[in-house]
């Protein structure tokens, strides 16, 4: 797997994705919670930064390590998923498409990460 850019990896797309998806539903539906929803924005960014700036270091242990912090960040997505329908922020079909969702980026890091440290040379 050699990339030139960050934005042709694969979870980086889908993380993109991800992110304006949560920004749409966020904007009108969290009106009212505004740290809710301003935690829920930062966390998802994160993922998407994080792979971002991983690509950018010398190598890929560094990048793995970067990987490792967008894989958090997702977890901290699916939390926030959880108050949000507890509290009728989103619906259960919200709820269920934006976990799901989550839950492949996360595995998608999972594995590029595994990849990232099995492979010690960067680009």
């Amino acid at each position: 797997m050699q990339y030139k850019t960050f934005e042709e990896i694969p979870v980086w797309q889908s993380t993109r994705d991800f992110v304006a998806k949560i920004y749409r539903i966020t904007e009108n539906q969290f009106k009212k919670d505004f740290g809710l929803m301003d935690q829920l924005r930062r966390a998802s960014v994160s993922i998407l930064l994080n792979i971002s700036e991983g690509f950018e270091r010398k190598t890929n242990i560094d990048f793995a390590r970067f990987i490792n912090q967008a894989k958090g960040s997702s977890g901290e997505c699916r939390a926030v998923f959880y108050i949000a329908l507890d509290n009728g922020y989103i619906t259960q079909i919200q709820f269920d498409e934006l976990v799901e969702k989550a839950i492949s980026i996360s595995r998608q890091l999972s594995k590029f990460g595994s990849y990232l440290t099995a492979s010690h040379a960067k680009k």
